[in-house]
């Protein structure tokens, strides 16, 4: 049986819940785009990512990254493939 396997992102993460970056901006085609700097502050192919907690309309959302804790905007989170 064919199982198709949604990509998700830390934006579509519901609080309390941890994942391993698999990459990040790999389809942003914007040339505005944040995914450079998420990359400087540590949110790399590798490393577990935990959302901490959510605003209530989703944007910002705080998570957990190498020990630290990072507010990001939805469209940010939504970069970091999970």
């Amino acid at each position: 049986m064919n199982q198709v396997t949604k990509i998700r992102s830390v934006a579509d993460m519901e609080c309390g819940e941890s994942a391993v970056i698999k990459s990040v901006g790999d389809d942003c085609l914007d040339v505005h785009c944040h995914c450079l700097r998420l990359l400087e502050i540590g949110f790399t192919p590798g490393q577990e990512v935990t959302v901490i907690a959510k605003s209530p309309f989703k944007d910002p959302l705080a998570v957990s990254v190498r020990g630290t804790i990072i507010a990001l905007r939805s469209s940010e989170a939504s970069c970091i493939k999970i």
